[in-house]
């Protein structure tokens, strides 16, 4: 594919300086290491470094052209200078693809725990309405019958990414696409030019505090996906910019003012548009009756806990009212989705205990884990009589928000019976100490350091721990990293999987043969000099 300069510029929606040459354009790249001849640069401000700085190299590598936002003069290429170049990137990746958004029906799904769930609840949902339909999720890409994998500490993909994705479904036939953005890829614009018709939130609770400040920064970004409906262009396939809301979340009462788009809400209470009825919970799934005042359909769901009927309410109330699916169709498609990959997925290699891997990484989300756990445990009412306990291993992330590590081991404190603290991608800050402010808040409520809760650093060796724990009829969870496919110590990316760690532990916990446990530099040390 090759464009114009000029062109990416017709539609553009900003103030920049004049386009006073017009190459052609081969692709658009942000890193100079990966220009290729022909490229557009864009040279970006970052956290640490200034793309700016690197024009001579993406110059090197064959640029054709170069954006920015700094006063450069003598360049060989032609260079347009604007206000924002990472807030102009989408747009110019959508210019530059034929803006694939605007031939498409594009749901977002946004919140803080819940998105790849209801993402991917959607996603089945239009399989089943027969629907020619992609996705985008921060576990992977699906393009017809291409699974891409994106599950390498990747939220929202860059905005050139994301275009590029859409362009290839357009390319491919589809009709639709369901796409999970998140606070970083709305407060980074990378969604900003993907034209929604459809909005949805899970939920907005404590997360992201270190990069947006407070509360309502976050609230704001997520509500950038309700704000973009006023924004979409008029399709020929129609556009119905509605937003969905959850009416039980703290942050309904500010988006039911905010959303200026048609709105419809779901919930557990009787007084939400959408809701469900006579919820039953099982060791293998969830029993509903989804109601509003224009259906009342019987739902059934592999998945469990809750929070999952708050999720499979979302996408029906997406697919029925947004895009005018039958209600029965879009409880056939809830019930296809058989499990997401590291959500509450189990590990089963004949032990006499629940071994289960979830993504679990924030206060709310692992409240939720370990409320469906203990709703799991319960099972039915003649088992109710033989709990197991619930035995659950986390960590917290470095260089993140730091409050949530004293509450993720208080809410651990609460609920679970054993709690293992251990690593979750301590990058460049002290292990120890993280470790430690978990441990305050496990005391904080009662927890009894070596009886009730433990401090491993390294995570291996914890999930091995909680595995050796483990009594039939048990659950053992390890929460926080879920699909994720690597673990950061200092700036190196260490290749880890849960799934592969659970399985290498429980082969050596059974004697039988399996995975290696995946190496990480946590192993090179003793656990004082870890936790020194």
């Amino acid at each position: 594919m090759q464009k114009k300069l000029s062109q990416f510029f017709a539609d553009f929606p900003f103030v920049h300086s004049q386009v006073v040459a017009d190459p052609e354009i081969t692709g658009i790249a942000i890193d100079s290491r990966t220009v290729e001849p022909g490229n557009l640069f864009v040279a970006m401000r970052g956290g640490t470094v200034d793309g700016h700085d690197f024009i001579p190299k993406a110059l090197a590598n064959g640029a054709a052209a170069v954006v920015g936002d700094r006063e450069i003069g003598n360049l060989d290429v032609p260079y347009v200078r604007l206000g924002n170049p990472r807030q102009a990137l989408t747009w110019l990746a959508a210019a530059f693809y034929d803006w694939p958004g605007r031939n498409l029906t594009v749901i977002g799904v946004t919140g803080t725990d819940g998105k790849t769930t209801t993402t991917n609840l959607i996603y089945k949902i239009l399989l089943a309405a027969r629907l020619k339909a992609g996705m985008v999720s921060t576990v992977n890409a699906v393009i017809g019958d291409e699974v891409l994998d994106t599950g390498f500490h990747v939220t929202t993909p860059d905005a050139h990414d994301v275009q590029r994705y859409l362009a290839r479904m357009v390319a491919s036939g589809l009709t639709h696409v369901v796409l999970e953005t998140t606070s970083h890829g709305w407060a980074q614009y990378r969604v900003d030019a993907c034209e929604f018709d459809v909005g949805v939130v899970t939920n907005i609770t404590h997360e992201h505090m270190d990069e947006h400040g407070s509360y309502e920064n976050y609230r704001a970004a997520k509500a950038r996906l309700f704000s973009s409906l006023e924004r979409t262009v008029q399709k020929p396939q129609g556009n119905p910019r509605l937003g969905v809301i959850n009416r039980d979340d703290r942050s309904f009462e500010f988006l039911n003012d905010f959303v200026k788009v048609d709105k419809v809400n779901y919930g557990l209470g009787t007084d939400s548009d959408v809701r469900a009825e006579n919820i039953e919970y099982s060791p293998s799934g969830i029993h509903f009756v989804a109601v509003s005042k224009d259906f009342r359909v019987a739902t059934a769901s592999k998945l469990i806990g809750a929070y999952n009927v708050s999720n499979c309410l979302a996408a029906m109330t997406a697919a029925i009212y947004g895009l005018g699916i039958d209600p029965e169709i879009a409880a056939s498609g809830i019930a296809s989705l058989i499990d997401i990959p590291g959500r509450m997925e189990r590990i089963d290699m004949g032990q006499n205990f629940t071994a289960i891997v979830d993504f679990a990484h924030t206060p709310n989300a692992l409240k939720v884990t370990l409320e469906a756990a203990r709703e799991m445990r319960e099972g039915t009412k003649e088992e109710r009589g033989k709990k197991g306990r619930i035995i659950v291993v986390f960590g917290s992330a470095g260089l993140r928000d730091r409050e949530k590590r004293r509450m993720m081991a208080e809410v651990s404190a609460d609920l679970a019976d054993l709690s293992v603290l251990t690593a979750e991608d301590p990058r460049t800050e002290s292990l120890g100490k993280i470790l430690e402010e978990m441990a305050a808040g496990a005391r904080s409520r009662g927890g009894r350091e070596g009886e009730t809760f433990w401090r491993i650093p390294d995570r291996g060796a914890a999930i091995k721990f909680a595995l050796s724990l483990a009594r039939p009829g048990d659950i053992v969870l390890s929460c926080g990293k879920g699909h994720e496919q690597s673990m950061c110590f200092g700036r190196t990316e260490y290749l880890w999987d849960d799934r592969t760690a659970m399985r290498a532990a429980m082969a050596e916990a059974l004697g039988m043969d399996g995975p290696q446990m995946p190496y990480l530099p946590s192993q090179d040390k003793t656990e004082k000099e870890w936790l020194k």
